[in-house]
């Protein structure tokens, strides 16, 4: 039996998902009652045991402080540069130690089985759970192709290809992906469900309120005393009597250095 490590990438900016991303690092945005890296570890720790794998670069004060001594969590800061998400892998070999890696990012929100995912694994050829890339066409006129536009569920990438990236800032696509693709060796499974990437304040609402069957979500410590409606409060924040939300994001500082403040989706 081929055994997998888990590694949850969570080093990104989050650039597309300010101004939540600027009062706290993406990956500690709230979803439901946990936060994306949160249940982006449980979810693959389900699979793989633990301790999993995160990488840390951006928001790095903060995302210490939240993983620090945990012992179903292993922290790989990369401190000079982020090494995206295949350097990111390279720089986990030691951590790997002749394990393949069972890779997630933490921004992706969905409800897929990992576990049937990776049983469905051949042991040998690199694997991703995807979406259709909606600009590849049909693959073979056998369905929806893998692509650049694909979104990422999961990947596995086996101990002898952890072996050949570098800890330098490069892509899983560019450097994995697409040569596996090209030379017919990708085993791409398709996802069967909702797949949220949370890379914008509107995704991001989207996919708490998927999380929560369309119910605003207060976080614990909130204090709401005005009305919402598809709304995501996050723990700690404040809806004074008066304020009616509607399709927002309240947002307290947490632990960045921002005053926090109001998304309005429109």
């Amino acid at each position: 039996m081929v055994v997998l490590a888990g590694v949850v990438l969570a080093a990104g900016a989050g650039v597309r998902l300010r101004p939540l991303s600027a009062w706290r690092p993406k990956a500690l945005c709230p979803i439901g009652a946990t936060t994306l890296v949160d249940r982006a570890v449980a979810q693959v720790a389900a699979v793989t045991g633990t301790p999993v794998a995160v990488n840390v670069h951006h928001g790095r004060a903060a995302m210490l402080e939240h993983l620090e001594d945990r012992i179903d969590v292993h922290v790989s800061l990369e401190e000079e540069r982020a090494l995206g998400t295949a350097g990111a892998v390279a720089h986990l070999a030691g951590f790997l130690d002749g394990r393949g890696a069972l890779v997630v990012n933490a921004d992706t929100v969905h409800a897929e089985d990992l576990r049937a995912f990776v049983a469905g694994w051949d042991g040998r050829r690199v694997r991703v759970l995807a979406t259709p890339d909606p600009d590849a066409g049909p693959d073979g006129g056998e369905g929806p192709a893998f692509g650049p536009r694909s979104g990422i569920v999961a990947s596995i990438v086996p101990w002898e290809h952890v072996q050949a990236l570098v800890p330098e800032p490069s892509g899983l696509w560019e450097l994995l992906w697409r040569p596996e693709l090209e030379a017919g060796r990708l085993d791409v499974a398709m996802a069967t469900g909702t797949v949220i990437d949370c890379g914008t304040p509107e995704q991001y609402l989207r996919a708490n309120l998927w999380v929560s069957g369309g119910r605003s979500v207060i976080g614990a410590g909130a204090v709401v005393r005005g009305r919402l409606e598809r709304s995501v409060v996050w723990p700690g924040a404040m809806v004074e009597d008066h304020e009616h939300l509607v399709d927002a994001i309240r947002a307290d500082p947490g632990p960045g250095p921002g005053p926090g403040g109001t998304v309005l989706i429109r």
